[in-house]
């Protein structure tokens, strides 16, 4: 049975033509691009060509382009880089919502003695400006918040908070993982320091990522050791994922608005369809501002983990929060910090689609979530409505 893979914000699939511009990377052509002889040396144009796709798609410079192992290592080098940059300031704000690749850091150097401050989000998962104006001083190193988020899809307002950080001198990093390919990202008019991407979001293999980092900025190297990426990052190129991720880039670029009207239609099928026909559920932050491609529903009285396994013997996948995350019971953070009742926060489930996606595959999907909803809740305890009623989907 093939699977309906509905769990793109954890990772994509890889394009074919991806993995046809990889294959001959992997196999025949397999030197070291840093050799003195042409049959590893030739590589080393290869890398500059993909890093040219990287940066049309980001409207960006190639040589503002780094090559990295993954978003994470993306976000940790830029947090680094900027409290290494100017050492005598002690104070990092980003988002209560973060990725765990930035939200778990920063509570690492909260625990090295930086002061952290974590602005909250209100019921739909926005931020408030005037949060962030306050909490803004004169021992600010870094703003760090991600452009859109992995679990509910909202889209934050970099360009207004890049502007306020650059009139005040104060880097700003932001986390673009789910936005390449997405949505449109200028570079050339985007107020932002620096940028990170991971590979395997965009159809492009796990193992690749890319931090951008803006002409003049000061940038200090996680990895230190050989002259790689012009000594900002050490270590052999993966020379083979990296064409891969150019590819992709290339891909993705003027094909945007096309895939993002075709998403969001199929998005919404399956929203209005769930939500009509299981009552006493609900769609989880700003439908007016969010990715085309990702819906986060909660299923009142019922449990999510429940779910996926249900929606698992159909050949269902999807998720119910961060991949990072999916191995702790605790229940979503993005949720909790939206403010989330419990009976509605345990049970919510993240579609995210891809260009890969059909509607035949959402039909199937409308088709079989009520059933397990209704089954769960008839063996909830909680399903039962103020008559004492359960409460059931219809089918």
């Amino acid at each position: 049975m093939k699977p309906v893979y509905l769990d793109n914000n954890a990772t994509t699939a890889v394009a074919p033509e991806v993995f046809e511009a990889m294959q001959p990377y992997l196999t025949e052509f397999y030197g070291n691009p840093s050799s003195m002889h042409t049959f590893g040396g030739q590589l080393h144009r290869k890398i500059e060509d993909a890093r040219d796709s990287v940066a049309g798609l980001l409207g960006a410079e190639p040589e503002e382009i780094i090559f990295t192992s993954c978003g994470t290592e993306s976000d940790n080098t830029a947090i680094l880089s900027a409290i290494e940059s100017v050492p005598g300031k002690r104070h990092i704000i980003t988002t209560r919502v973060e990725h765990p690749a930035v939200r778990s850091f920063c509570k690492h150097l909260g625990r090295k003695g930086y002061r952290i401050t974590f602005l909250p989000v209100n019921h739909q998962g926005q931020l408030n400006i005037d949060d962030l104006m306050k909490a803004l001083n004169e021992d600010t190193v870094l703003v760090t918040i991600m452009y859109a988020n992995n679990e509910i899809g909202n889209i934050y307002p970099i360009e207004e908070i890049g502007a306020i950080l650059r009139e005040r001198q104060i880097l700003f990093h932001t986390d673009a993982v789910q936005v390449m390919g997405k949505i449109p990202v200028d570079l050339k008019t985007l107020p932002v320091d620096m940028l990170s991407l991971s590979g395997h979001k965009l159809h492009a293999p796990k193992g690749i990522g890319a931090l951008y980092v803006r002409k003049g900025t000061r940038f200090h190297p996680y990895l230190i050791g050989g002259h790689q990426e012009k000594g900002r990052r050490a270590g052999t190129e993966n020379v083979a994922s990296i064409i891969g991720l150019g590819k992709a880039c290339a891909l993705a670029t003027g094909n945007i608005d096309k895939e993002s009207n075709y998403l969001s239609n199929l998005r919404d099928k399956l929203e209005v369809s769930l939500l009509k026909t299981c009552p006493d559920s609900r769609v989880n932050g700003d439908v007016a501002s969010r990715l085309p491609n990702t819906a986060n529903l909660s299923f009142e009285y019922v449990e999510g983990e429940a779910i996926l396994l249900r929606l698992n013997e159909y050949g269902i996948c999807a998720s119910s929060g961060s991949a990072c995350s999916s191995g702790s019971l605790e229940p979503s953070h993005v949720l909790r910090a939206m403010g989330v009742p419990f009976t509605a926060i345990h049970g919510s489930i993240r579609f995210s689609l891809s260009r890969y996606n059909t509607g035949e595959e959402i039909d199937k999907v409308i088709e079989i979530v009520p059933k397990i909803i209704k089954e769960l809740r008839l063996l909830s305890p909680f399903g039962r409505d103020d008559a004492g009623k359960k409460i059931a989907c219809t089918s």
